[in-house]
């Protein structure tokens, strides 16, 4: 959800700059077209400011840290397994020997 509307937003930012440099250019001709690209820059940064304070990251306070394949990924606390991090995609965690395979 969050990443769909990140992309809608790209796209219209992307075709007001497309319509605003074709009257730039029409209409226009004493505006130098950085000036243009820098406010339609700083419009861009403050929507996707405003959609980020409104969709969260999807990291969270108690997420776990990624390791790479063949790092250590759990410890042994007595008869239970603490897990350390997780493993890239493609592994998963060896109980026996608590790391990435």
């Amino acid at each position: 959800m969050e990443s769909s509307a990140v992309l809608l937003v790209l796209l219209c930012v992307s075709c007001v700059a497309a319509v605003c440099r074709a009257e730039s250019s029409e209409d226009f001709g004493a505006i130098s077209s950085a000036s243009t690209e820098k406010e339609l820059l700083e419009a861009a940064e403050d929507l996707l400011a405003r959609l980020e304070h409104r969709h969260p990251r999807a990291e969270k306070r108690g997420s776990i840290p990624r390791c790479g394949a063949g790092d250590r990924c759990a410890m042994r606390l007595g008869p239970r397994i603490g897990t350390l991090c997780e493993c890239p995609r493609g592994s998963k965690c060896n109980s026996f020997l608590l790391k990435c395979i």
